[in-house]
C-alpha cells in the first residue's frame, strides 16, 4: 500500500531503470516513513525545511523539484560533454529521491507544528539518511550523494552525480529563502 501511494505521488521513482535499485529506493522511503511515524499523505504538508517560516513548499514538492532539476542538468551536461563526463542516471535519480530522506526522522509534528525530533537534534538528515540506506542495498555511490548534498559534504570530493544533486537542492532551496 505504501509503495503504491509513493509511486502515485512521486512518479519519478519509475525513471530509475534498474528495477532492483528502484525497489530498494522505494523500500528506504517505506522504512523512513514508518521510522518517523508518518503516512505518505503527510509528505504533502510536511515542510521541506525548518529554516524558512512559514515554509511555502512541501517535502513532496521539494523532492520532486530536486529530482527533476537533477535529471535535466544531467541530460544537459551529457549532451554537451558526451564521453568526457560519465553520469550514472539511475544513481543520480535515486540520490535525488533520497537526498532528504533523513528528514523523515529529523522532523516531528506536535500540535500541528513541525520541529526537530530528538534524532534531528543529534543527527542532521544527511547522516540519518545514509543510516536509513546502509543495510538496504543502496549503492555506496547513492549514499555518497545523500551524505554530501548539504554542507556536510563541502570538504569531500563529490562525484558528478553528487555535484548535480547538491546544486539542484540549493537551486530549489534558494527560490524560497
Amino acid at each position: 500500500m505504501i509503495k503504491e501511494e509513493l509511486l502515485e505521488l512521486i512518479p519519478e521513482f519509475n525513471l530509475i531503470e534498474d528495477s532492483k535499485l528502484r525497489e530498494r529506493t522505494l523500500k528506504v522511503w517505506e522504512i523512513a516513513l514508518k521510522a518517523g511515524g508518518w503516512e505518505v499523505k503527510d509528505l504533502k504538508i510536511m515542510p521541506f525545511t525548518l529554516l524558512i517560516e512559514p515554509c511555502p513548499c512541501s517535502m513532496l514538492e521539494h523532492i520532486r523539484g530536486v529530482t527533476r532539476v537533477s535529471i535535466e542538468a544531467g541530460k544537459a551536461l551529457q549532451s554537451i560533454y558526451k564521453d568526457k563526463l560519465k553520469i550514472n542516471r539511475d544513481y543520480l535519480i535515486s540520490g535525488a529521491l533520497l537526498h532528504d530522506i533523513g528528514k523523515l526522522v529529523e522532523y516531528k509534528e506536535e500540535n500541528g507544528k513541525f520541529m526537530q525530533s530528538k534524532c534531528g537534534t543529534l543527527l542532521r538528515h544527511p547522516i540519518s539518511g545514509v543510516g536509513l540506506c546502509y543495510s538496504r542495498g543502496i549503492p555506496e555511490e547513492v549514499m555518497h550523494i545523500i551524505a554530501s548534498h548539504s554542507w556536510e559534504g563541502d570538504r569531500s570530493k563529490r562525484t558528478p552525480e553528487a555535484v548535480i544533486v547538491h546544486h539542484a537542492d540549493f537551486i530549489n532551496f534558494e527560490q524560497f529563502k
